[in-house]
């Protein structure tokens, strides 16, 4: 019967066995290297990690996460290796107090058969996360800063830093979580065995200042006392094995148990879930190698080999402890006794060297993993101060973010009690794990080229992994999971505020691109017109950049905020590149002012030419343009071209919208606007389709929601004077029916356009239809009697103002 316990155990600890063989070798090389100063194979020392912001000697840091990466390649020493850098701390995070003084409380309370349930349910969503992480970093080139720099490759900085800020909190509030839990094994000791007693405050202190005395000497001597701790831990673990022999394993199995609840509570019940929250925790720990991302020589193969492995390992020994619990001690001992490990075990200090050890090892690996994501931030200006904190030692020890860290450690110790702020830790290291899983998901939906890892899983692993833990946070505090999703979604906004420039092998484009893709594919399905979808997309053609300039500011009313310009360079080979220049710096313009706006140059010798093919080219884009701006030019050998160019439109199902503006007044005051419309008699009857006048309306109603506080007029011309009941009947039911502003003014002028439009109400801008066959004398004299700029339109035949 003690072997049913020993086999699997001995199993567990034979696979780190043979972790060790195969790394000593290669570190005991490494290590011989660093004591004596030498480069080791593939070392290259430098003096520091340039980053901007900084005041520095060498050449600047990258500005993306992929140059991060080849110049953090090429100037850092990698030191670790899969065992050190990985296996240790990820083994050592998860093999911690839960396992001492809580697994056996849990076997009390759900019996063995609901403990290995909940054992392999926790289990399971871990080796989900550390699987997507597997893919994940199989398939890119991972920098410093663990999940800060893989959310970010596939998110955008934005992402990684939302989540990179509130993990370096919690991952550093970790550290001092652990020196508590290190004083309250070491207090019982002092009650129970007679130890020498010391203030709280003291020993947090002293355990502290060991922690940061063996980080501050080196990362090298953190690692290397990790290996006197995981020696303790075995000890442990032997003592318990050992115990098999000596202590009767004659307990009965309970599958499933009754779940008391805790006996600081006096036993008043509890449920399956709410001793899963307890005991998840302990599954957790997973980014502890890959925090130290940076510092490894192979990240993409120490991470998911590490990891792994220490899942692995870590799995056997809490199933093996929960059969052993279960058969040699009672359910009542289980669940009054939370150290009833040490109590049964062959030697007792053992264990207690156990938990000791496991408590001031995960705050190691915390304290030696927070900088380092610290520092990851600081290398992307994400953070203040970033230039300075992201500096490197020459051995490549993030110094400056190690003193920042030390501090917030300190000032939490100081506080004495953290039970309030520790469950949001603990959403922080969820919700990480969540957006791992997420980016996996979404990369391998995307099915881009780019997503080809090394290691695959299929796709229901990342989505039980995200799932997993989602309801994880749930289920154990809800209040504090929302609040954590706050956390991260208002950092996430004010680091989109500041624009930061996106890593290489981003993929939120092909996300958003997949997403326009299946809605325009919706759309072209769908049945019936998209009247009521219209927006302007406006096609702007350049061939004079005096001439943008001069219709910048109108255009950019036209299309705000929710459409869109698109401006079309037209210039021979020779003005192609200068063009682009202005057309890049004017795009730029409309983006700062909130106008989605792309540019392109079309190398024509003739701007109609260029031009026409522009509109054929574009009308089978995915959102093409729906509405033509041009200004009228003054050369009149250009104006029958110009009328070539409306025609192509009109085929091309693009509206027109013509400027004729007024060297003198230009658009005045922007506060007045007439809307003409044409003669529509005998029957000035309203329909549906108004005959090139729903693009009228429309920019004219555009335009008046741009201009503040400014007012709009109906004109209609009315050359039969027994029809101007009927017309004034027809404007007011057209302000009703197009739903233009209640004060907008009706007006019935006498006789045509030409004849009317000197008396006509003074306006900043008179917007017309556009005449069938273009005049451009009679557009000029326009823009003369009424004294402003002008505006004329030509329908689609997509728009309708009434829609």
């Amino acid at each position: 019967m003690p072997w049913i316990f020993a086999r699997p155990l001995l199993h567990g600890l034979a696979v780190a066995g043979v972790l060790f063989l195969a790394n000593t070798s290669r570190m005991k090389k490494d290590t011989d290297h660093e004591e004596t100063g030498d480069p080791g194979p593939g070392d290259q020392r430098v003096e520091t990690l340039e980053v901007p912001g900084g005041s520095h000697t060498d050449a600047e840091a990258p500005k993306d996460v992929q140059q991060q990466v080849e110049s953090h390649e090429a100037e850092q020493s990698k030191k670790f290796g899969t065992f050190a850098g990985v296996f240790t701390p990820t083994l050592l995070t998860i093999l911690g107090v839960i396992m001492f003084l809580r697994e056996g409380w849990v076997i009390g309370n759900a019996g063995l058969g609901g403990g290995i349930l909940i054992i392999l349910l926790s289990f399971g969503i871990t080796a989900a996360t550390a699987l997507s992480m597997a893919t994940f970093v199989t398939n890119i080139r991972v920098g410093p800063g663990g999940a800060f720099s893989m959310i970010s490759q596939s998110l955008g900085l934005e992402a990684g830093g939302a989540i990179g800020a509130p993990l370096y909190i919690s991952q550093a509030l970790a550290v001092v979580m652990y020196i508590f839990g290190f004083r309250e094994g070491y207090l019982w000791a002092v009650d129970a065995w007679g130890l020498v007693e010391l203030p709280s405050l003291a020993i947090d202190l002293i355990i502290f200042a060991v922690i940061f005395g063996i980080t501050f000497i080196s990362t090298s001597l953190a690692f290397k006392v990790q290996y006197l701790i995981l020696a303790i831990i075995i000890g442990s673990l032997v003592s318990i094995g050992i115990s098999v022999f000596h202590e009767p394993m004659d307990n009965p199995i309970l599958w499933w148990g009754d779940f008391p609840g805790s006996p600081e509570e006096g036993f008043p019940g509890t449920t399956f879930w709410v001793v899963f929250a307890v005991f998840f925790p302990a599954s957790t720990g997973i980014m502890a190698g890959a925090n130290m991302s940076g510092d490894l020589k192979n990240p993409r193969k120490s991470i998911p080999v590490g990891t792994l492995a220490a899942v692995a390992c870590s799995l056997v020994v809490y199933l093996a402890l929960a059969y052993w619990l279960m058969r040699v001690a009672t359910v009542d001992e289980l669940t009054g006794n939370y150290t009833i490990m040490i109590d049964r075990a062959f030697w007792g200090p053992a264990v207690l060297g156990g938990l000791l050890a496991a408590t001031f090892s995960s705050a190691l690996a915390s304290f030696v993993g927070a900088p380092r994501i610290l520092e990851a931030l600081g290398s992307h200006s994400i953070v203040p101060a970033s230039g300075w904190i992201a500096r490197r030692t020459k051995k490549g020890e993030p110094r400056n973010a190690t003193y920042i860290t030390a501090a917030i450690v300190l000032a939490a110790i100081m506080l004495r009690e953290l039970n309030a702020i520790a469950p949001m830790v603990a959403m922080i290291f969820l919700l990480t794990y969540a957006t791992i899983n997420l980016v996996v998901v979404t990369e391998e939906s995307l099915r881009l080229i780019s997503f080809r890892p090394l290691m695959r899983v299929p796709k229901f692993v990342p989505l039980i992994g995200l799932v997993g833990c989602l309801f994880s946070m749930f289920i154990i505090n809800p209040t504090i999971s929302l609040v954590a999703i706050a956390v991260v979604a208002i950092i996430y906004i004010g680091l989109m505020k500041r624009r930061l420039t996106a890593p290489s092998g981003d993929v939120r484009s092909g996300l958003f691109t997949a997403v326009a893709e299946w809605a325009a594919k919706k759309v072209m399905q769908s049945q019936g017109g998209a009247e009521r979808a219209w927006k302007p997309n406006i096609l702007m053609p350049v061939g004079d950049p005096d001439r943008l300039r001069g219709a910048y500011e109108f255009v950019g009313e036209l299309a705000y905020p929710v459409g869109s310009i698109k401006l079309l360079g037209i210039a021979p080979a020779n003005r192609a590149e200068e063009l682009e220049s202005h057309l890049v710096d004017t795009q730029h313009a409309f983006t700062r002012d909130r106008i989605f706006t792309t540019a392109t140059v079309l190398v024509s010798e003739h701007f109609p030419d260029g031009l026409r093919i522009g509109m054929q080219a574009l009308a089978g884009s995915f959102f093409r343009p729906n509405l033509l701006f041009m200004q009228l030019p003054k050369g009149k050998e250009t104006h029958e071209s110009l009328q070539e160019l409306i025609r192509e439109a009109g085929r091309q199902r693009m509206g027109v919208s013509l400027l004729v503006r007024h060297d003198t007044a230009g658009l005045g005051r922007r506060k007045k606007i007439n809307l003409w419309i044409p003669d529509q008699g005998p029957d000035w009857t309203l329909k549906m389709d108004f005959m090139e006048l729903d693009l009228a309306i429309l920019l004219a109603y555009r335009m008046l929601d741009s201009w503040e506080d400014a007012s709009l007029t109906v004109i209609a011309a009315v050359e039969k004077e027994n029809e101007k009941v009927k017309a004034r009947r027809f404007l007011n039911r057209l302000v009703d029916l197009a739903r233009l502003p209640a004060d907008t003014a009706a007006h019935v002028a006498d006789g045509d356009f030409g004849r009317f439009a000197s008396n006509a109400p003074r306006a900043d801008l008179n917007v017309f239809p556009l005449p069938e066959e273009l005049d451009a004398e009679f557009l000029w004299s326009l823009r003369d009697a009424t004294g402003s700029t002008c505006l004329f339109t030509q329908d689609s035949g997509d728009e309708s103002a009434l829609a």
